[in-house]
């Protein structure tokens, strides 16, 4: 069989693609290698959400230039945000490259291979989504299972260039989703974690009265000891519903990820963002006082466009407040098409920017540590992810219900099942536990 490597960047979403691109590629005599120098084919699977992940994704294929010189039958595919964006402009930065694949051409994959192999050169990034169909997944071996169930973006936040490489939402079958989650739990995945750019807006485009609570009721119906996730949450579309819905479903784990973005309500309007603090606090709060020990996590952005240093603290101050558990931190970066990107003369020196981002850092890791302490003494229930060696004695690594890392010395590998524990103490990314019994 010839042999494929691919290289991914980003979120989980293009981590998904290229399982799904494996699965295909198998199909047409492709087997998976993880050493770029023995393949026939390269795919770099790419993200756009920061400048830098872009220029990693150049740098990685002007490698690839220089082998397909000596190799001149090497196939290169370049796939992902980045392709969406950069279309057939591509080929002129890249002339070694053989295949510029969209976001939204995915499955469009099987046809375009065997027309590289005839010697084209395709670009396809067509917005209009290439129809899915049930195919194989080849996924990496572990514990948790992400399964796509909706792609694409309505919001047009200024600084997010999601919208225009992912494009308008879309919401997958329902069927097919359930029939990925039939054969993933078949293949040992213990943690279903439902995917999609704003995956609250499940529903959208398909008949009938589905939405996410309903997609979760049918999934948590399915036999067998699981988990269930869904990320990530847009703040107001939120429902009552599917707060009900987490409550009551047993396998359905007590977390939820919902970016923030700024605490400010002067930047959270430039950002686009449709609410103010008041109304994110609220329904923080909310959950917080439905569901007991619910994890929340947020994302935040340091250095937006026009970000005084009172704006910059009402951030820290709004993670304190909120009492979030964990953020994901980034500063600005600006991408082409987006609106804020055009607000040059507002743009954050780079010293500020970076200096506020160390101080949004040390703020999350001080919230981080906070919410770990509560759960010292307590017994969880663990799903154990992971065995290694550190200081010469065996480790199992795992997650709670709540989404908390735990690290349990233990020497028999118990990869994939659930076991209890007592937390011990309570580090700042992770927590310590034993076993009871």
């Amino acid at each position: 069989m010839k042999k494929v490597y691919i290289e991914t960047m980003g979120c989980q979403m293009n981590k998904s693609d290229a399982e799904r691109m494996y699965g295909m590629l198998e199909h047409l005599g492709y087997s998976q290698t993880d050493e770029p120098k023995e393949a026939d084919m390269l795919i770099i699977n790419t993200c756009s959400i920061r400048q830098l992940s872009e220029d990693k994704a150049y740098s990685a294929i002007g490698v690839w230039g220089k082998w397909k010189k000596k190799n001149p039958d090497l196939k290169i595919i370049f796939s992902g945000c980045v392709a969406q964006q950069a279309g057939k402009e591509l080929f002129k930065r890249a002339p070694y490259v053989d295949l510029v694949l969209g976001t939204q051409r995915v499955y469009e994959l099987p046809t375009l291979i065997k027309r590289i192999e005839n010697g084209e050169r395709i670009v396809s990034v067509d917005e209009k989504p290439f129809e899915e169909s049930e195919i194989q997944v080849n996924r990496v071996k572990s514990v948790n299972a992400w399964i796509p169930i909706m792609e694409g973006c309505n919001n047009f936040c200024t600084y997010c260039i999601v919208p225009y490489t992912r494009g308008r939402e879309r919401s997958r079958k329902p069927e097919l989703i359930l029939s990925e989650i039939k054969k993933a739990l078949s293949e040992g995945f213990k943690e279903i974690t439902l995917l999609g750019q704003n995956v609250d807006s499940y529903g959208k485009g398909l008949e009938g009265d589905w939405n996410l609570s309903k997609l979760l009721r049918e999934v948590n119906a399915l036999e067998g000891n699981f988990r269930i996730r869904f990320v990530t949450s847009y703040p107001t579309d939120i429902t009552e519903e599917l707060i009900d819905t987490v409550i009551e479903l047993d396998k359905v784990c007590e977390y939820f990820h919902i970016p923030m973005q700024s605490g400010d309500d002067y930047v959270l309007k430039k950002m686009n963002r449709r609410y103010d603090y008041a109304t994110y606090k609220k329904i923080c709060e909310n959950i917080r006082k439905r569901i007991p020990d619910v994890t929340i996590t947020s994302d935040f952005i340091a250095g937006f466009p026009g970000e005084t240093e009172e704006q910059f603290q009402n951030t820290l101050k709004a993670m304190s407040e909120l009492e979030l558990d964990y953020s994901n931190t980034a500063a600005y970066s600006p991408r082409e098409k987006t609106v804020a990107a055009k607000w040059v003369d507002l743009y954050i020196p780079e010293d500020v920017k970076t200096e506020r981002l160390a101080r949004l850092n040390e703020h999350n890791r001080l919230c981080c540590l906070k919410s770990n302490q509560k759960y010292v003494g307590r017994e969880m229930e663990v799903l154990i992810e992971k065995k290694e060696i550190r200081n010469g004695k065996g480790v199992i690594t795992g997650r709670t219900r709540n989404n908390k890392i735990v690290h349990i010395p233990y020497e028999k590998d118990l990869t994939g099942e659930f076991v209890n524990v007592k937390i011990t103490r309570a580090r700042t990314w992770y927590l310590n536990g034993e076993m009871i019994g």
